[in-house]
């Protein structure tokens, strides 16, 4: 028996799963309590009934990613038909990608020093041990 596809009801943080945003459903629910989830702009409850032609907002790592909600579903599937659940907005695509040039850029600025090698490290050691027996 093939099922229809839900017109209403399904709620926000089931739908998130669904369309891959979060792993689980628990992961969806403390992202939307923890304010990482805008509505149309507004806070919202996990139990927040979406509806198609809706703006969300979610904050995921270091980008914040604007999509519309194209379709319904509270079915979890491959990510080729997560992905005709929503559509990014052409300015939220922009800006991710900006931001991303803009962390390549910095990311060489904060590079990590190198590991100390064996010498040193016994220099390291021997340093703390005369620190240690001095106190």
């Amino acid at each position: 028996m093939a099922q229809t596809p839900p017109t209403s009801g399904i709620r926000l943080d089931k739908w998130l799963w669904a369309a891959r945003f979060y792993k689980t459903r628990s992961l969806a629910k403390q992202a939307i309590e923890g304010g990482k989830v805008q509505y149309n702009g507004d806070r919202c409850k996990v139990s927040k009934e979406v509806q198609i032609g809706a703006e969300l907002s979610l904050k995921v790592g270091f980008d914040t990613k604007v999509v519309t909600i194209i379709a319904l579903s509270d079915q979890r599937r491959g990510a080729p038909e997560a992905a005709l659940l929503y559509e990014e907005t052409p300015e939220s695509i922009e800006q991710r990608a900006q931001q991303a040039a803009e962390r390549k850029a910095l990311g060489s600025a904060f590079a990590h020093p190198e590991r100390p090698n064996k010498k040193q490290r016994r220099q390291i050691h021997r340093f703390q041990r005369i620190v240690a027996d001095t106190d």
